[in-house]
């Protein structure tokens, strides 16, 4: 076979074994070995392999208010004796249409014997988290309170999730609308009582003829200026993981931001942490999943550290002391705790508490952010008003 049908076939193969593994509803797309063992069998030869991007796929992680809505019915229909199968049609009525498909394929998955847990890694969109702590509650026959702890855990990511994204989109709306209002005036309005100073035989100050230069610009260059507008967009769409990755490093370092993101990243990985340990997994095992959700440089780098040295025998109440990104309170606590053996209990009440800590934060933060973009607002537009009026009333005043 030559090399250019070779190329072909591979093609072909990528093309129907992804609508096929999408229709089967497998838990990934074949790998590259899964395609070169294939290949080989049908005596071919892989020459080349390219991953799909991962903003392409068309199957993405299931929404939390979703996964809320499927642990709450487990939950409060499998305390009650509900079979699991006749749980999942309910919770199937109350999600998304894609989150639907996916919860009546894992209903025929555990119909047909696979275990809760399997059919979730099949379907695709829950993390490893909630896999893992599904397959440990399977073990232990606690699925309804793994469901709980699951559910309880939605709850708090998504109050968390509102207000910190509150507190990244508002001041970005407030300023995107005064840049718009700013944007109009130097185009439309500035321009027009600039031209009208000037037929007076008014001499206008440096700063009016600034204004004035950037709205004729703005004016005439208006197309490729949206062009470029539009390709930044695109970049951003295409790389938002990366600009996400940029801004969240620069937002970390401010004052005012910084210990929020703390806070709330360590309620999260508490929460994970209480969930995964009231299902009946070990510390070393939640800590190994619950620190890959925490995106936190610091925190990220000391928590892996913290797993590898229990994995290596380490004592925890001798370790946890030096994960300084944590409150040194919060160090004594689940010190405290380890040696009473309720760590359960205390990752609850840290992720409880540390979720109340964001709210005062945030809210903290806005009652901040509001007069300084009120004053920033007003500095921008007024500027430009102040442009234009300071040399119309110097010219009025000579006139008369």
């Amino acid at each position: 076979m030559s090399q250019t049908t070779a190329k072909s076939t591979q093609f072909f193969y990528v093309a129907v074994n992804a609508a096929g593994a999408k229709k089967m509803g497998l838990r990934a797309a074949p790998t590259e070995a899964d395609l070169l063992g294939d290949l080989s069998n049908d005596r071919l030869l892989l020459l080349n392999a390219w991953p799909m991007p991962s903003w392409i796929s068309a199957k993405g992680t299931i929404p939390t208010k979703d996964q809320l809505a499927l642990n709450e019915q487990l939950e409060s229909l499998l305390n009650r004796g509900v079979p699991l199968t006749d749980a999942l049609d309910v919770a199937a009525s109350l999600v998304t249409t894609s989150t639907k498909q996916r919860i009546e394929k894992m209903r025929s998955a555990v119909a047909s014997g696979a275990s809760f847990a399997d059919a979730c890694a099949q379907v695709g969109g829950f993390d490893e988290v909630t896999v893992t702590v599904y397959r440990a509650a399977e073990k232990s026959g606690d699925l309804a309170i793994a469901a709980g702890g699951l559910a309880q855990s939605a709850r708090r990511k998504m109050a968390i999730a509102g207000k910190v994204g509150t507190l990244l989109v508002y001041p970005v709306m407030v300023l995107a609308i005064g840049l718009i209002v700013g944007v109009i005036m130097l185009i439309f309005v500035i321009p027009q009582i600039g031209t009208a100073i000037k037929s007076f035989g008014a001499e206008l100050p440096w700063y009016t003829v600034t204004v004035l230069w950037v709205g004729d610009v703005l004016r005439a260059q208006w197309l490729p200026i949206i062009i470029v507008l539009v390709l930044l967009t695109i970049i951003g769409i295409v790389g938002r993981r990366q600009v996400a990755s940029v801004i969240n490093a620069v937002v970390r370092k401010l004052p005012l931001f910084g210990p929020l993101i703390l806070a709330s990243e360590s309620a999260r990985f508490f929460s994970v942490m209480a969930a995964m340990t009231r299902s009946g997994v070990t510390i070393a095992d939640a800590l190994s999943v619950a620190s890959d959700v925490v995106t936190h440089p610091k925190l990220n780098e000391q928590l892996h550290t913290l797993q590898t040295n229990l994995v290596d025998g380490g004592v925890f109440t001798t370790i946890i002391d030096r994960v300084e990104a944590f409150p040194l309170a919060t160090r004594r606590l689940l010190i405290a705790a380890d040696k009473a053996g309720d760590l359960e209990s205390a990752f609850g009440g840290l992720s409880e508490d540390l979720s109340n800590e964001v709210n005062k934060q945030s809210d903290r933060l806005l009652a901040i952010l509001e007069p300084l973009l009120i004053v920033l607002i007003f500095v921008l537009v007024g500027g430009l008003i102040a442009s234009i009026m300071i040399p119309l009333l110097t010219s009025t005043g000579d006139i008369q």
